[in-house]
């Protein structure tokens, strides 16, 4: 047992430092029902402002701590009034405004504080070591342990025993009883968020030195946050401790005695928790989830003019554009298939994902190793994708599908992060963090050349999209969609009318993810190699967000969002300001097209037609 107290020290340690930085996040989400996905980027704010003043002094870390504090503030009341528009219609809206807030945070920062690593200069009685049980460990991680238990019973105390945490608590219960009793609820929530902020900012500088500041660090915190939002319950800091410690103790203890499984651990502990306890994991008031409308052609077979109409043209491109232009459209088509199977699931079946670079994944390294196995044309490996994709689908499907709403996102965000770290970690087949390497050129028939040329990839690709794009609005426009329409709107009806719900929706998810895993295949054909990076958190937020730009209740309308996303962020914004200008793309769109570029398209026509 010796041999682990230093790593259980650790875990309670790490544990402490995970409840500081998930505490903001929880209450965002919890009290204000507000998925801020901008929360590491104020952690890292308040980080970067705390390196900035330290000096190794007392009044250098004090002033810092205050400075952090401030910064969270603000960016807390920002958030306030930036969501406040949004109240009532869902967390997918929310998500597309804190992730542009995010970007445009995350490029501010590099701008004034430069792209490399930060770490804060601590007092020197901080900086030591001490003995413990015959080892040596840092002050500074003690001290912190202190610190973090002292915000923990500093946070409980005034959400349980005082008269504001009696006003936030009634507020969460019931708004419209508060607003009777001359409480303004927007007033509490924005007070919780402007708390939330500073939690987030003051833990960025308590946490820096432990932790690391750097561009990464607001996707990892990030990410961290919302693993302990789930398992602890959002809005329970007594929930986001345990669930703190409990992830820190695993994570440590993990490392100690289940070394190659370590990296796994958190993420599907977090999947395991949410399929268990279904829909009390996340404790989120859901009475106004994001319901797209659903937008049928007056005239159906315009659908079928426009693809006549529009496919033709995009056969000439190659004329018109450049090798790298090309090289974009190649993106475009994968993510845009990416993209669609995430609008199958969202926007037909309700169930807004962050799961389907899964199957992308799985779509891209299959296609990898065929190719390193002389399996090259393309037929072929489209065949095995499929099959691939759909065994993979079925054997995920059964657990995620018995959860709904937010949990159903966060249980898919986990699928998607442990398919991320099987491919960070599984070098043999995938390369690990070094990438695939250079992937064989696929061939698009038996006895055809290889596909080298960008032009002759970009047809192959298209060619392939567009055939997968058809048989997807062909079978949505039909008797399946209008079911899967029924089960999104009303499932417990549709479930009293007989319909089989359980077998509509693994139908629909098995076909979501052998869509992202051809988009999966013609990635890894176009680019010609594959990242862990390729199938990670912030691929899979781009491709919800622009599904939603385009219209998530319309397959051709997740590839129109797509398109417009990679337009701003590699074509129209100046080089090196891609981020800067897909922020303000996705925080302009949530106010300007609130049901996407299809749904306007559709109310002018409407409107044109009336």
């Amino acid at each position: 047992m010796h041999v682990y107290l230093i790593p259980t020290l650790n875990g309670f340690a790490y544990g402490l430092l995970l409840f500081t930085i998930a505490a903001g996040l929880t209450l965002s989400l919890g009290v204000a029902n507000v998925l801020n996905l901008a929360h590491g980027t104020t952690f890292l704010a308040g980080g970067y402002v705390g390196v900035v003043l330290s000096d190794g002094s007392w009044s250098g870390l004090l002033l810092g701590v205050l400075a952090g504090a401030a910064v969270g503030m603000a960016a807390g009341g920002v958030l306030s009034v930036a969501a406040r528009p949004l109240y009532g219609r869902g967390h997918l809206s929310q998500a597309m405004l804190t992730f542009g807030l995010a970007l445009l945070g995350g490029y501010a920062l590099i701008e004034i504080f430069g792209a490399q690593e930060m770490r804060a200069v601590i007092p020197a009685a901080l900086d030591g070591t001490v003995e413990v049980w015959g080892k040596t460990y840092p002050v500074y991680r003690l001290g912190f342990i202190g610190v973090a238990a002292l915000l923990a019973v500093v946070g409980w105390w005034v959400l349980s025993r005082t008269s504001i945490g009696a006003r936030v608590r009634a507020t969460v219960d019931d708004a419209g009883m508060v607003s009777s009793l001359g409480i303004n609820p927007r007033l509490v929530m924005a007070g919780v968020l402007v708390v939330a902020g500073l939690l987030a900012g003051v833990g960025g500088v308590l946490g820096g030195p432990i932790l690391g500041l750097g561009t990464g660090t607001a996707h990892q915190v990030l990410l961290l946050s919302l693993v302990i939002v789930v398992l602890g319950q959002a809005g329970s800091l007594r929930g986001a401790l345990l669930a703190s410690l409990f992830v820190g103790l695993v994570q440590n203890l993990g490392i100690a005695l289940f070394p190659a499984a370590a990296s796994y651990l958190l993420f599907a502990a977090m999947a395991v928790v949410l399929i268990v306890r279904r829909g009390k994991a996340l404790g989120v008031n859901e009475h106004h989830p994001d319901r797209p409308v659903t937008v049928v052609a007056s005239r159906p077979y315009l659908v079928w003019v426009g693809f006549a109409v529009v496919v033709p043209l995009l056969y000439l491109v190659p004329l018109l554009f450049d090798d790298f232009a090309l090289s974009q459209l190649n993106r475009v088509a994968a993510l845009g298939l990416l993209a669609v199977s995430i609008a199958l699931l969202a926007g037909y079946c309700g169930l807004a994902t962050l799961g389907q670079t899964a199957p992308f994944a799985v779509g891209a390294y299959v296609t990898f190793q065929l190719a390193e196995a002389g399996i090259a044309v393309g037929p072929v490996q489209w065949a095995i994708v499929v099959v691939a994709c759909a065994v993979f689908s079925l054997a995920t499907g059964p657990l995620v599908l018995r959860t709904r709403g937010m949990v159903f996102l966060m249980v898919t965000l986990a699928v998607g992060m442990v398919t991320a770290q099987v491919a960070e970690q599984w070098t043999s087949v995938t390369g690990g963090t070094d990438g695939s390497g250079l992937i064989s050129a696929s061939l698009p028939w038996w006895g055809a050349e290889p596909l080298v040329d960008d032009g002759d990839i970009y047809w192959y690709a298209l060619s392939v999209g567009v055939v997968v794009l058809i048989a997807t609005v062909a079978v949505t426009r039909g008797a399946a969609g209008t079911r899967l329409h029924g089960v999104r709107d009303n499932e417990l009806r549709m479930r009293s009318l007989g319909h089989r719900v359980p077998g509509y929706l693994l139908a629909a998810y098995v076909g979501a993810g052998v869509i992202a895993g051809v988009g999966g295949s013609l990635f890894a054909t176009g680019q010609r190699f594959v990242f862990p990076a390729d199938v990670g958190f912030e691929v899979a937020a781009i491709a919800l967000l622009a599904a939603l730009i385009g219209g998530i209740h319309s397959a051709a309308g997740a590839v129109v969002g797509v398109v417009v996303v990679i337009a701003v962020r590699y074509w129209l914004a100046p080089e090196g300001h891609g981020e800067l200008w897909l922020g303000v793309l996705f925080v302009a769109a949530v106010y300007l097209l609130p049901h996407g570029i299809t749904g306007r398209v559709a109310q002018l026509r409407r409107a044109w037609s009336g």
